[in-house]
């Protein structure tokens, strides 16, 4: 069973011919036979490098200043 997709005219793949979803699929298919492949090795490494290089700028990881926290409440509320 094929997801649903729409196609170029917007219309949904369950609306479609299965000519239609055939060369849909076929043009996806030729656009990603384009795109570099690399092992999944190699670019887990990259990643993972990256990540650790950008953590020290990462402020769900440090953490935002009080003073440069826009969620910091600004004042209270008293009730008398």
């Amino acid at each position: 069973m094929r997801a649903a997709a729409a196609g170029k005219d917007g219309r949904m793949a369950q609306d479609m011919t299965e000519k239609e979803l055939l060369k849909m699929e076929l043009d996806q298919l030729k656009k990603e036979v384009k795109n570099e492949r690399q092992m999944v090795s190699k670019t887990g490494k990259e990643i993972k490098e990256y990540i650790e290089s950008m953590a020290g700028d990462d402020p769900l990881l440090k953490g935002v200043p009080e003073d440069k926290n826009p969620f910091k409440e600004k004042g209270g509320c008293t009730i008398s």
